[in-house]
């Protein structure tokens, strides 16, 4: 039996997750993303009701009152002052769009960007989904790691105090008790790197989470479940054009293609209906106090200097960016879901392969050690075939959860999540 301080595993973090349901409660309540997603539909909503309005009717009021510090007496045989000491007048407008055909087809368009904003919206519930599973499949890792690294550490002690004891024996060298010795310290360095990419993984893991603070996993949590809890709260679409983010941008084509059409029907001229409603306080015998009027207007728009054949260029443009920006999206999407799917088959390869290594290494330690005790190896060998276990036993341990996380990084790289 050996004893050392750093044998002790690291604390534990104060805020732990247990199940993918409780990670998405915490995500759902705590995450920016969302809540940023969340206030861009509010905008898109709010725009949407600011094109209505510009097609609905305006009403507006207006009221003064004027007092006249100077004013002159009229002579006889007229009667009272000029101007009038005191003056309050009173009136309202009203203008209705009779005719208006780009402000009609405003609307569509700012309905279809609440579209887009939503489909924006579940895009970044895919992402912070597959960011929430990584994160807790690399603390797991990492926990897995850093246990490996202390059981390392623990027989590497434990050769250093067999080495020594052979040495008092008199069947051991002085080279022999360096040579464990440094194995010692080989053991250390790594424990010590290992145990701070435990404490980054939760910290990354209290980030996707929504904290700022670390956040761990309890030591029971099932990653095999892992897979079947994201397939449960995201399905997977039947085509890439599909995915949100590439749905999304679809959207935005049809936006800019809208775009230009809105600023060709800038041409076009438009038909108001205006009425307006007045009184004053000053009496005249020639017309009367109260005035409203009914009034149809026509406007066509001549010339401006060139700005609205500027717009159209410009909207044309934004349609061509939009549709090369589209065609981006489509690309990547379709070689990540690609190499998502094919990382499994890699995953499970690789997997085979490290478990096979480990089992060599396993062996050839265990027959180092034999030798080593029957007097018949070297120290050298000893070390050299215990740092290659330590190795291989954390390569396998690693693959084991890249595993894991290639199969739920292909769930979800082409994935609709409504939670």
């Amino acid at each position: 039996d050996v004893d050392d301080p750093m044998l002790a595993p690291v604390p534990r973090a104060r805020i732990e997750v247990a199940t993918w349901e409780e990670a998405l409660q915490r995500v759902k309540s705590l995450s920016t993303d969302l809540r940023i997603q969340v206030a861009t539909i509010a905008r898109a909503e709010a725009a949407s009701r600011i094109a209505l309005g510009n097609a609905l009717t305006t009403i507006n009021a207006q009221g003064s009152f004027t007092h006249n510090l100077i004013t002159k007496d009229l002579p006889p045989p007229l009667q009272g002052t000029t101007p009038l000491q005191n003056l309050g007048t009173a009136g309202g407008s009203l203008t209705q769009p009779l005719f208006n055909l780009r402000s009609w087809y405003m609307i569509g368009t700012a309905h279809r960007n609440e579209e887009a904003a939503q489909m924006s919206y579940e895009d970044t519930k895919r992402v912070i989904a597959l960011n929430v599973a990584n994160a807790i499949v690399g603390v797991v890792t990492n926990e897995r790691v850093a246990e490996l690294n202390r059981v390392g550490l623990q027989n590497a002690l434990q050769r250093m105090e067999l080495t020594t004891r052979k040495t008092n024996l008199g069947s051991g060298t002085g080279l022999d008790v360096v040579r464990a010795r440094q194995d010692v310290e080989t053991a250390r360095a790594t424990l010590v790197t290992g145990d701070e990419n435990l404490r980054q993984a939760r910290e990354a893991l209290g980030l996707a989470l929504g904290f700022s603070e670390q956040a761990g996993v309890p030591p029971n949590v099932d990653l095999n479940g892992l897979e079947q809890s994201a397939r449960s709260s995201c399905k997977v679409a039947e085509t890439v054009d599909q995915r949100p983010d590439v749905a999304a941008l679809h959207k935005r084509v049809e936006i800019a293609q809208r775009g230009t059409t809105e600023a060709k029907l800038q041409f076009a001229p438009s038909i108001d209906l205006r009425s307006s409603l007045a009184t004053s306080t000053v009496q005249n015998t020639l017309a009367p106090a109260t005035t409203w009027n009914v009034q149809g207007v026509l406007t066509i728009p001549i010339w401006d200097g060139g700005v609205r054949y500027g717009n159209v260029r410009d909207a044309a443009a934004q349609e061509t960016i939009a549709l090369q920006n589209l065609e981006a999206a489509r690309r990547k999407a379709t070689i990540e879901v690609t190499q998502a799917r094919r990382a499994v088959s890699v995953a499970e390869e690789s997997r085979k392969v490290a478990a096979a290594a480990r089992d060599l290494a396993a062996e050839t330690d265990r027959l180092t050690r034999t030798s080593y005790l029957e007097g018949r190896g070297t120290s050298l060998e000893l070390v050299a075939a215990a740092q290659a276990l330590r190795q291989a036993e954390i390569q396998l341990a690693v693959q084991d959860f890249n595993l894991v996380k290639a199969r739920v990084a292909a769930v979800l790289a082409l994935a609709l999540c409504p939670w």
